[in-house]
């Protein structure tokens, strides 16, 4: 393969952090226990399983053949199949140093939690799960902290940078900060020339404006949209008047909790939007994992990989 392409700098607009950032005690700890969490428990499941979490898409081209059911229709190789009259498609050889990009989400919908964690401290970890994961293989692991006030983080390996990145995106959300995760995808689109992997973590709260840069992003690149979520968007306690105040606009208003119907009401509006979530991230071509905060999030996210290998293994398989 020839040199790599120069990496781009930041877009205007967004702030690039320093080439090393120095990662401070009080950071360190909570970075640490993490690793620690995320090295014990999945570190088994995917040791040795290169493809198990990750793409490969490669950069190289590799031999034509005929389409099967279940290949990618992006890798149709159009000459090929003109020639032949027959549907061709062309495999790439597996480039096994790969590009890691994270969206997480600041706005401050997300600085919300009544279980185990808030909602922000639970995509901090899922998002630091990955990038840990993929530094292991000496992939290079980018960032981008979508808040008013974007952040941007250049794609680069090692454990000073890993650990640089995700002291940046654990920065708690700023009261009234809507975030701009439109602009932090679109910043990714921009800036991740290879294919790879993009992770983004959200709530994907209030309107969805995400799912046409969302759409491009996974046309070029394996995309995981990891869903925050917490028990009290999903349903009410029964506890009477309640003070309840939308954290980005700061409307507040009153709701009466005692009413059977105002619960049912409130849980059936929930899970509507939740599976429109779930549709519109569907039509977007992105694996969809939801974590929650009164859950097990490292159980769910092994789940998660040993499906989305299966899953990989299978269409290897019909090939």
């Amino acid at each position: 393969m020839g040199a790599s392409p120069r990496r781009p700098g930041p877009p205007s607009g967004v702030q690039a952090l320093p080439r090393r950032s120095r990662v401070t005690s009080p950071t360190r700890a909570p970075i640490d226990r993490l690793q620690l969490s995320v090295l014990r428990r999945l570190d088994g499941l995917l040791a040795g399983d290169h493809a198990g979490l990750f793409p490969g898409h490669g950069t190289d081209r590799g031999e034509a053949r005929p389409y099967v059911a279940g290949d990618d229709p992006r890798h149709i190789d159009w000459a090929v199949t003109a020639r032949n009259a027959e549907p061709h498609v062309r495999d790439t050889i597996a480039d096994h140093e790969l590009e890691l990009w994270l969206v997480l989400d600041a706005s401050s919908s997300l600085a919300f939690g009544t279980a185990r964690a808030d909602k922000h401290e639970l995509a901090w970890a899922a998002a630091g799960a990955f990038a840990l994961l993929a530094s292991k293989g000496g992939n290079r692991v980018g960032a981008v902290r979508a808040s008013a006030e974007r952040r941007y983080l250049p794609a680069r390996s090692g454990r000073a940078h890993v650990g640089a990145v995700l002291a940046a995106l654990r920065e708690p959300p700023v009261e009234g900060d809507a975030g701009d995760l439109v602009a932090g995808i679109d910043t990714v689109r921009r800036v991740a020339r290879r294919r790879g992997m993009a992770v983004v973590v959200s709530d994907f709260l209030g309107t969805p404006s995400w799912e046409r840069p969302l759409r491009a992003l996974a046309h070029r690149h394996e995309v995981v949209a990891i869903e925050v979520r917490d028990r009290r968007e999903d349903e009410l306690p029964d506890v009477g008047m309640i003070a309840v105040a939308d954290p980005e606009s700061g409307r507040r208003r009153l709701l009466d909790t005692a009413p059977a119907t105002t619960r049912h009401r409130y849980a059936a509006l929930a899970a509507a939007r939740r599976a429109e979530t779930a549709a519109r991230l569907a039509s977007c071509g992105v694996d969809h994992l939801v974590l929650r905060t009164d859950r097990d999030w490292v159980l769910d996210l092994v789940r998660f990989v040993a499906g989305r290998r299966s899953r990989l293994l299978a269409a290897g398989a019909r090939r």
